[in-house]
């Protein structure tokens, strides 16, 4: 299968750059199970969920790991904080193969090793980055991280840190729709995959079989396989916001995951690729954003939905000037399509 099916040409202008002010008044492209399209606005996803439904949400915190600082030549160098390696050490993301001393603000130091390791002086960064660190914006977001990103680049209830990507269906969310959503009788529950490199990078082969993921680290409470068998038993529908939750509950229903053990919680990692051909068996209805071309994300809700149903519901999305990617518009898949 080429990955230039995936393609399409999205205006600029149409890359949201800021969030809108209230979370919940984005709005919801809707696509049916027939390929039909309804244009709302987020808050009005309460009408498209019935008491029995599931809603599961990743809460997953991301950590702002972009530094800047200054090298040994006295250049400037930013890197981006990737996956702790323990005892100091980062898997980091730069530019360039810098070998050397870099010194940041407020006295830390670390040696960067070829661009893509860095062993920090301090053992526990943990309190500095939320001092000093910047959000981790993507590169298509055309400005520089302000103090509200902290704020707007992440969920209302996100509670464990270790993403470096928001997962961004879930910042449509407040706190009182989660409220009403409850009290109309939908259950909500939580799994915890932290977003990195592996969710965001880009396909770079002719052939989508071709690309490898990067495996990710999920925790999800035992008890959520069997509510999810009960609920699909009633006849509910289990419905998962965004691709980070479908490919964790996919995960676990596939078995393609590698497990580091249970303790109330399951905790493992996953590598599963989700693109056109792929038969799912947790998630029944889907809430995304819109994806880059060629993206990962972008595979997996055409799998969900059809590659020719997405692509449809992209054209006419930029036709009606939503706004793209992590701060922009969301969409609500309310079946599995061809």
């Amino acid at each position: 299968m080429k990955i230039s099916l995936f393609d399409f040409n999205l205006p600029s202008e149409l890359i949201a750059n800021f969030p809108e002010k209230r979370r919940d008044a984005s709005r919801l492209l809707v696509l049916k199970e027939q390929g039909e399209i309804e244009h709302r606005l987020f808050r009005d996803i309460t009408e498209y969920l019935s008491p029995g439904d599931m809603l599961v949400l990743n809460d997953t915190k991301v950590i702002p790991a972009r530094l800047r600082g200054k090298k040994q030549t006295g250049g400037k160098i930013e890197i981006l904080l990737v996956s702790a390696l323990g005892n100091g050490r980062f898997s980091i993301l730069s530019r360039g193969r810098y070998t050397g001393m870099v010194s940041f603000g407020g006295g830390l130091r670390a040696r960067i090793k070829d661009g893509s390791v860095a062993e920090f002086e301090c053992k526990d960064i943990g309190s500095y980055l939320w001092e000093h660190g910047l959000m981790p914006l993507p590169p298509y977001i055309k400005r520089e991280p302000l103090p509200e990103d902290r704020n707007w680049y992440q969920t209302v209830y996100a509670r464990k840190e270790g993403s470096i990507a928001a997962p961004t269906a879930g910042l449509h969310f407040t706190e009182g729709l989660l409220k009403e959503l409850k009290q109309r009788g939908i259950k909500i529950r939580y799994i915890t995959l932290h977003v990195g490199l592996g969710t965001f990078m880009p396909v770079k082969t002719e052939t989508v079989e071709a690309h490898r993921m990067q495996p990710e680290s999920f925790e999800v409470d035992t008890s959520l396989i069997e509510e999810i068998e009960e609920i699909k038993k009633s006849q509910g529908r289990v419905v998962a916001v965004g691709t980070t939750v479908t490919r964790t509950l996919e995960a676990l229903f596939s078995g393609k995951y590698h497990s580091r053990g249970t303790n109330g919680t399951l905790q493992g990692s996953t590598d599963l690729f989700i693109y056109p051909g792929y038969q799912f068996r947790a998630v029944d209805v889907l809430l995304t954003n819109f994806h880059l071309p060629r993206s990962t994300p972008l595979l997996l809700v055409s799998a969900f939905a059809g590659r020719k149903n997405i692509l449809k519901a992209y054209d006419e999305a930029i036709k009606r000037r939503y706004r793209f990617f992590s701060y922009g518009d969301a969409m609500l898949i309310l079946g599995k399509g061809e």
